[in-house]
């Protein structure tokens, strides 16, 4: 059992915060993972697919029915006690490192396979003392040692005995015949110099050759042959086997020699000496292997090894990163947090001077927008991880695009004192079409980064170009915006795009953040199948470049749109709110009565369903609805009064008005018979234009 007071820094600190990222990352892991509890049941508590199908089960259940989902049902009973004596052993004397253990199991089938343990003791407070695990197959390689040594020690038989001869022709044949090798030799005379090379027809056929023709007994057709790469360290070491006239230097060596019908392949040479009393050679035998599945299999054994090394790589820099994410989350929601909470009770304190309570009130406006802002990073980044951001594409000026950019962020660089350019002139088509409020948002996303890192008095510009497309009815848009600010560093820009990245902490830099944006700019551009790219020097700024292939468009017809109030100064309206939080509903009704509303509530979609029944006499103008509700909800409250009998109760305008505020909750309650979607903190302006809008018989909003 694996118990020992030991954390090893350089490995995955487990916690119960990197549960979902370890549960991420392994899920596709060529190599098996499990975490188990270091007790005496030894209980697993994860494992990963890859884990279950090495032991041939098709599904976590037959795993656990197999093996009991423990790590002494994993185990090969003749090897357990080995195994939990070389664990204890392991833990003893190697301190900080990865116990490694080597195991037999038996499979789902009753077969048996090698394993190759590399385990981490873990001590958490939620979970007590844990192992996590990671295992690669080593089956093919254990049987590969196998061979290997019953290989060199058959050669080692065969070249001790040629030692006592001065030519061992018969004996090596016997070797050939016994390994499939190819057979060379080369003779000496005693000056040491080299009078004949000898390739035999098994070594020809091994590289594709067929007679001394076509491969000349030279040592030219051998050596012309060998890789680039292998060439000079090979003849080192056979010229070095040559020149030692101890006698106590074997040949032997792994290399690549093109063939002449399969390429570069993998071959393993030995050979040895026969020598005069003086040293000098008389006979170089050697034999020669084809080894190239075997190193096929050496470079996936490393492949996986280099696999689980790079997810554990991933694994740490994912739980920094998160841990880092939640401290950033905690400080950057905190601060407007007690802006809101502070200005509230200063406020509170000060109503009877009115300029006074204004200028608290702005501050918490001001706050409560940038808490919302912070709140949506996160929501957004869910959404996209998850696959649920669509593209809408319609007809949109880029043009406009820029210039409604500019209008966005024209206070702030009238507040920080910086100076804006923009130019569109090399634009040809401006009409195109996209997903405007995505394109927006990408824009938006990196012009915030720019007046937020750019000092006062400072220029940030924005131009677009304009470049021929694959198709004539396409072209590639290229928007660059840079800014004099003060710049990455060149080893922060590698994880720019990452999620939960920030160069420094907003405690550091004082500027606040989630350490999303750039992530969700990155993924929003590739579901536009467009690219992004960020150059950047410390002290001189950042220019980021986006390019997009957008279908050329036409300016599109303009709309006629009835005149909005908004507030109306008078909204002669009897409207039934649905709200079951009190405190919403009192937000609500406040703001419609002074509007000159008749306002109605209901606490859930029932009490609503039973009110709008009964309204015949006295009918209401719209229904405001919530979504998520006790005893029925707003979608089948909606679909309730949809089914009514009676047809003008049954077509009565119902809007909801929702912490749902997501493109797909708006199509789902249209889709429920709803005529509008209102999202929370309620944008009053926006909510009385909607239901101007529904009231007059415009469209669903």
């Amino acid at each position: 059992m694996r118990k020992h007071e030991r954390k090893d820094r350089r490995a995955l600190i487990l916690s119960e915060q990197t549960f979902p990222i370890i549960e991420q990352i392994t899920a596709g892991m060529p190599g098996g993972f499990f975490i188990y509890h270091a007790d005496e049941n030894e209980r697993l508590i994860y494992a990963n697919q890859a884990l279950i199908q090495i032991y041939g089960c098709k599904s976590l259940k037959e795993f656990q029915e197999h093996t009991g989902y423990t790590f002494h049902g994993l185990v090969h009973p003749e090897d357990i006690e080995e195994t939990q004596r070389s664990i204890k052993q392991q833990i003893f004397t190697h301190g900080n490192d990865l116990d490694q253990v080597e195991y037999r199991i038996i499979r789902k089938d009753g077969a048996v396979r090698w394993i190759e343990d590399y385990g981490h003791f873990v001590h958490t407070d939620r979970y007590g003392d844990l192992f996590y695990v990671f295992v690669e197959d080593a089956t093919e390689k254990h049987l590969k040692e196998i061979n290997d040594a019953e290989t060199a020690q058959l050669a080692q038989e065969r070249l001790e005995a040629l030692e006592a001869l001065e030519h061992e022709t018969t004996a090596l044949k016997l070797v050939h015949e016994i390994l499939r090798s190819g057979m060379w030799t080369m003779e000496f005379d005693r000056q040491g110099q080299m009078t004949s090379v000898f390739w035999s027809q098994d070594f020809r056929a091994m590289i594709g050759y067929q007679d001394e023709e076509d491969f000349p007994n030279v040592l030219s057709s051998w050596s012309d042959l060998l890789h680039p790469e292998d060439h000079d360290r090979v003849m080192k070491e056979y010229y070095a086997t040559i020149d030692d006239y101890t006698g106590r230097r074997l040949y032997n060596v792994e290399y690549r020699l093109l063939t002449k019908d399969r390429g570069y392949r993998w071959f393993r040479a030995a050979g040895k000496l026969s020598r005069r009393e003086d040293g000098t050679p008389i006979t170089y035998v050697g034999m020669f292997v084809d080894i190239t599945e075997s190193k096929e299999t050496d470079e996936k054994l490393q492949e996986q090894h280099n696999l689980l090394e790079e997810a554990l790589v991933k694994a740490q820099r994912a739980s920094r990163a998160k841990t880092m994410f939640l401290n950033n989350m905690s400080h950057d929601i905190r601060t407007p947090m007690n802006a809101i909470i502070g200005f509230t009770n200063l406020a509170a304190a000060h109503l009877d001077d009115r300029e006074l309570v204004q200028d608290y009130l702005s501050k918490i406006a001001a706050s409560s927008s940038h808490l919302l802002s912070l709140i949506n990073d996160v929501l957004d980044m869910s959404r996209i991880e998850s696959g649920r951001v669509t593209i809408d594409e319609t007809v949109c000026s880029l043009p406009q695009v820029l210039q409604d950019l500019q209008s966005i962020i024209r206070a702030d660089l009238e507040t920080k004192g910086l100076n804006l350019c923009m130019d569109d002139g090399a634009l040809i088509h401006p009409y195109v079409v996209c997903d405007r409020l995505r394109l927006n948002q990408v824009l938006l996303n990196i012009l915030s980064n720019a007046l937020k890192f750019t000092p006062a008095g400072g220029k940030i510009s924005i131009s677009a170009v304009e470049r021929p497309g694959d198709t004539a009815d396409t072209a590639i848009y290229e928007f660059c915006i840079r800014d004099t600010g003060i710049g990455m560093a060149p080893e922060f820009l590698e994880h720019i795009f990452e999620p939960f990245e920030r160069e420094r902490t907003s405690t550091v830099s004082g500027i606040q953040g989630t350490g999303l944006g750039m992530s969700i700019t990155k993924n929003l551009v590739e579901l536009m199948n467009g690219r992004i790219a960020v150059e950047s020097r410390l002290g001189q700024g950042s220019a980021f470049l986006c390019s997009f292939s957008f279908r050329l468009s036409e300016a599109p017809a303009p709309l006629s749109a009835p005149e909005l109030s908004c507030p109306p100064q008078s909204a002669d309206w009897r409207i039934l709110l649905v709200e079951d939080n009190e405190l919403n509903q009192e937000i609500a009704m406040t703001i419609l009565e002074e509007a000159g509303c008749a306002v109605d509530v209901a606490s859930d979609g029932a009490e609503a369903v039973e009110k709008v029944r009964h309204s015949l006499e006295n009918p209401y103008d719209v229904v405001l609805m919530d979504i998520q509700m006790p005893v029925m909800d707003g979608i089948e409250a909606t679909k309730t009064i949809r089914a009514l009998d009676d047809p003008q109760l049954a077509r009565l305008p119902i809007v909801a008005i929702t912490a749902n505020a997501f493109e797909e909750d708006r199509q789902r309650v249209l889709s429920a018979g709803m005529n509008g979607h209102l999202g929370k903190p309620i944008d009053v302006a926006k909510m009385f234009a909607t239901l101007q809008s529904i009231l007059s018989g415009g469209p669903p909003q």
